[in-house]
């Protein structure tokens, strides 16, 4: 599957410019990831574009429409691995592809959450920051914070790090994200 359309197949679900946005980081971070664990990086990136599609216009169907249209399609490893991008559906973490969406997901909407709320937006971000904020409830209450550090677990990887990673993968497109430092001059 290309990458346009993945696209085509987003836009036709998703409308909302929240989800929209979501799905692009995460399509972000797993193409980073791709690249530093010599994966391939149109798969995981289309995979991360691709693993809410159906959320916006079927949230109780959720993921299944998706991953049928998918397994239509021939692209059983994208949709076995958006079947499980949340443990709680049961669904086995077989491949690194299943790991690295699980443990990209939450996280990632984590740190642009993070960065929304910060004059510098992604700029200066740091994962102590992002971690400070992970233990206060109330921040971003729906992420599940079990599902963050078990994404780090299944990864492999320090959640410092792997935060870091995720911080350093979505800055040079803070400006497509709409996260860049907000201006304080008067106009």
């Amino acid at each position: 599957m290309t990458r346009e359309e993945a696209s085509q197949i987003l836009h036709q679900y998703t409308k909302g410019d929240s989800l929209l946005r979501h799905a692009r980081t995460v399509e972000l971070v797993m193409r980073a990831y791709a690249q530093k664990l010599d994966q391939d990086p149109e798969l995981w990136g289309n995979t991360g574009l691709l693993h809410d599609a159906d959320y916006e216009a079927f949230p109780d169907r959720h993921p299944h429409v998706v991953v049928d249209l998918l397994r239509e399609r021939g692209e059983e490893e994208m949709a076995h691995a958006i079947s499980g991008h949340y443990s709680h559906w049961g669904v086995p973490h077989n491949s690194l592809l299943d790991k690295a969406l699980l443990g990209c997901d939450e996280i990632t909407g984590f740190v642009v959450a993070c960065a929304q709320v910060r004059p510098q937006r992604l700029s200066g971000l740091e994962a102590k920051s992002v971690l400070k904020k992970l233990k206060q409830a109330s921040f971003a209450a729906s992420v599940d914070r079990g599902e963050v550090r078990l994404g780090a677990e299944l990864l492999q990887v320090d959640l410092t790090a792997h935060i870091d990673f995720i911080i350093q993968a979505l800055q040079p497109h803070a400006e497509e994200l709409q996260l860049t430092p907000v201006s304080t001059e008067a106009s």
